[in-house]
C-alpha cells in the first residue's frame, strides 16, 4: 500500500519539517489485479461509508459495437495489449485501455474494473 501524503523533499531537494506524522487514513488502498476467470467481486467500504464494487475475476464483457450502435455480452479470451504495463498482458491483467480479444472481436476496455464493478469495451476496427 502506498502512502499519498506531501512528499518529505522539496523540488529542490531540500526537506520539508513535517507538522504530523503519517496517519493511516493517509494510505491508499492495495491494488485489485482484475484477472480473467469466473466471476469474482468484493465490495469495499470508501471514505464517507460509501461502497465500490471491485472486479476481482471476471469471465465476460459488455462490448459496445459502434458501427452497428449495439452492446452484447462477449466472452473474454485474452489480454493482447496494454499501454499501461507490458507485464500485465503476460499476467493477462484487465485494467483501462487494455485490447483485448473476445468472441466479438478485438476491443478495448473503457471502464475502470476495480472501480466500477463491470468490464465495458468497445469494438477495435
Amino acid at each position: 500500500m502506498l502512502w499519498q501524503g506531501r512528499s518529505v523533499r522539496k523540488p529542490t531537494g531540500g526537506r520539508y519539517r513535517l507538522r504530523l506524522v503519517k496517519r493511516r487514513r493517509e494510505i491508499g488502498s492495495a491494488p485489485t489485479d482484475s484477472h480473467i476467470g469466473k466471476d469474482r467481486r468484493a465490495i469495499v467500504r470508501i471514505t464517507g461509508g460509501n461502497v465500490k464494487v471491485r472486479t476481482m475475476r471476471a469471465e465476460y464483457a459488455n462490448v459496445a459495437d459502434p458501427a452497428s450502435g449495439t452492446v452484447r455480452r462477449a466472452r473474454i479470451e485474452t489480454v493482447e495489449e496494454n499501454i499501461a504495463n507490458p507485464n500485465y498482458v503476460r499476467r493477462n491483467l484487465l485494467t483501462k485501455g487494455a485490447v483485448i480479444r473476445t468472441e466479438a472481436g478485438r476491443a478495448r476496455i473503457i471502464s475502470r474494473p476495480g472501480q466500477e464493478g463491470v468490464i465495458n469495451a468497445v469494438l477495435l476496427k
